[in-house]
């Protein structure tokens, strides 16, 4: 019996493999209980800004290795590059199988066009000083990884968990700014252009909302994170649902045993086999 939830698109973004403060583990759980016709992952999917070779658990790899099995299987996988694999954008339009890569994406869904992008485009600190953008995500990474601690004593005591990060945000003015002025920026945008829904990631701030100005209005979404919130965009029977991992329940799913092992070799092999069907 197929228990999987049956989903017309998902979208996923900064899950930041290759990183300690990635949630890889729930991730995979959460792959293992859909069943989509369309995977979007909007940026930031593998971190390279921070990879090292040292450190990518097996656990980053089965995501990987899942997408690629969905891949297999039928799903149409859209990788739409963000500014911590900004290095895939070299690779923009092309398709290997079911995946493709590219910096923005269009989609019809059900009469309503709809525009995918990570975001990191209205990021001034990105566009003119890089190396602060990327120390900046070195500390998150390392605050993460702190809060992780700081929670796992919380819970030992019988006490609340805390996050730290969203605790900074909501309580800087500029961090309050930046996130209304990053959405107001989209929406604008994609009123301008006639847009149903505008699909962003990169701010970590996880939303479905209709915005509006003088020229009309737009449905805002942005997918989150997998770091904090491990959130996902889900559409289903003509409407959008974002869905939490840590409030909404999973339905009762088994495991891929294919997923138990692997290493590299197996991720390079599965990899090979979707080009060579290609070809």
């Amino acid at each position: 019996m197929n228990l999987k939830r049956k989903l017309d698109v998902v979208v996923i973004s900064d899950v930041h493999l290759g990183t300690f403060g990635c949630n890889a583990k729930k991730l995979l759980n959460y792959l293992n209980s859909i069943e989509p016709k369309h995977i979007v992952l909007n940026g930031d999917i593998i971190d390279i800004w921070q990879f090292k070779k040292r450190y990518f658990p097996k656990s980053h790899l089965k995501v990987i290795k899942k997408i690629m099995s969905f891949s297999a299987n039928g799903t149409k996988v859209s990788y739409v590059t963000g500014n911590h694999d900004e290095m895939l954008r070299k690779f923009t339009n092309t398709q290997i199988g079911n995946i493709s890569i590219v910096n923005k994406l269009l989609l019809d869904l059900d009469g309503k066009k709809t525009w995918i992008f990570h975001g990191d485009v209205f990021d001034i600190s990105i566009q003119r000083a890089k190396w602060l953008a990327k120390l900046g995500g070195w500390g998150y990474d390392f605050l993460i990884v702190l809060n992780r601690l700081v929670n796992w004593y919380l819970q030992k005591r019988g006490k609340e968990r805390y996050s730290f990060s969203k605790k900074i945000k909501s309580n800087i003015k500029g961090a309050v700014k930046y996130i209304s002025d990053f959405e107001k920026t989209a929406s604008d945008l994609a009123i301008e252009n006639n847009y149903n829904y505008v699909i962003c990631g990169h701010i970590h701030q996880p939303s479905i909302e209709v915005k509006s100005n003088k020229k009309g209005s737009v449905t805002y979404l942005n997918s989150g994170d997998w770091v904090e919130n491990f959130t996902a965009l889900e559409y289903r029977l003509k409407r959008w649902k974002l869905y939490y991992y840590s409030k909404d329940k999973l339905l009762p799913f088994a495991p891929d045993e294919e997923l138990k092992e692997m290493s590299v070799k197996d991720l390079i092999a599965a990899i090979t086999i979707v080009k060579n069907e290609e070809e």
